[in-house]
């Protein structure tokens, strides 16, 4: 039996966040995660992408951000239970809980903090005849290192912000850039757009829309697309395919928990600290729900502060706690690690 202050279902920038927060209350955590490594979406679909919204980060790639969350919390010594997922959770007499993973791990906390992002997710795949015979031949959903496209010739199919940012980012990699849509308005951000517009004058993307990619052709492997535009059917010589419409989240086995759920995510008290109708079990970053509620990092990192406060309590009640800025009071790691701010040396004028 694992036994640990806040147990944290998902490894992903939100969880890691809270394993610091957590450590400056003295408390300890353990996070599970069902994919191999921890960083959730930011090490598995997109390390290679940069983030432009991180506070103090003018631009960082997702796998970075993930590997300085961990720097900042290995202080603080967190456990992780990874490539299992929580699958049951029994609340006990004295109000804590016991979670049990897929494959049997048990363990014991009196705070649950779910921060699974989006829970578990599939790639939404358009209905191309055959297309599941391409996949990992020239076909995929999901981009994780751009280098595998240097000098290739890609189509992209999609009008989100994934298609665009990666129409973007590939214009530079790989040889050419073909950019599929099946209206001509996109539904991502507006400079995004702009740029995709800006680089198709440029001949660095090639824009086709209204259009669809109708077939696939290929001897054991990709190598050319039929498109669809206008009634008349072109065929384009490709080395990948890479369609990005979505993904199609899951909660999966928490979504049986009895939490009120909302549109496939967790309903929370924003009002407060961001627990769920079941007292000691939180839910923080893109897994909750709540009135005006932004999937960002950055929103996350402060719903996982506001929880670590309410976790405090409730594990140490009636004891209070004073805020002190880390300027001020410093940072003391559980390894034995003391980091503080120079203090200035004053001398006596004889």
């Amino acid at each position: 039996m694992i036994k640990t202050d806040i147990l944290i279902i998902g490894a992903g920038p939100t969880g890691l966040f809270a394993v610091f927060e957590a450590g400056l209350l003295k408390l300890k955590c353990h996070l599970i995660d069902a994919l191999p490594q921890a960083g959730g979406q930011c090490s598995e679909i997109y390390p290679k992408k940069p983030i432009y919204d991180i506070p103090g980060f003018p631009e960082i790639l997702a796998g970075d951000l993930t590997k300085n969350l961990l720097e900042q919390g290995k202080q603080f010594e967190p456990g992780f239970t990874l490539g299992e997922r929580a699958e049951t959770i029994e609340k006990q007499e004295d109000g804590s809980f016991i979670v049990t993973t897929n494959k049997g791990t048990r363990h014991h906390a009196p705070v649950v903090a779910i921060a699974g992002g989006l829970g578990s997710f599939e790639p939404r795949k358009p209905l191309i005849e055959g297309i599941a015979d391409y996949e990992d031949k020239g076909v995929e959903y999901i981009i994780k290192d751009p280098e595998f496209y240097r000098d290739k010739k890609v189509v992209i199919s999609g009008g989100g912000d994934s298609a665009l940012d990666w129409s973007i980012f590939l214009s530079d990699v790989a040889s050419e850039v073909t950019l599929i849509h099946r209206r001509n308005e996109f539904r991502g951000a507006l400079d995004s757009v702009e740029k995709v517009r800006e680089l198709t004058l440029l001949n660095k993307i090639k824009l086709i829309t209204p259009a669809e990619v109708k077939e696939l052709h290929g001897d054991g492997k990709i190598e050319a697309v039929s498109v669809v535009k206008d009634g008349e059917t072109t065929k384009i010589e490709t080395d990948h395919f890479i369609p990005l419409f979505g993904l199609s989240p899951k909660l999966g086995p928490i979504g049986n928990w009895g939490l009120e759920i909302e549109k496939n995510a967790i309903k929370v008290d924003n009002s407060l600290n961001y627990q769920t109708n079941i007292p000691g079990i939180f839910a923080i970053g893109d897994v909750n729900t709540y009135p005006e509620k932004l999937k960002l990092i950055l929103c996350g990192f402060h719903e996982a502060t506001l929880m670590c406060q309410a976790a405090y309590r409730i594990i140490n009640p009636g004891k209070k706690y004073v805020l002190k800025y880390t300027t001020v009071s410093g940072i003391d790691g559980f390894d034995g690690t003391r980091k503080e701010a120079p203090k200035a040396v004053v001398q006596a004028i004889n």
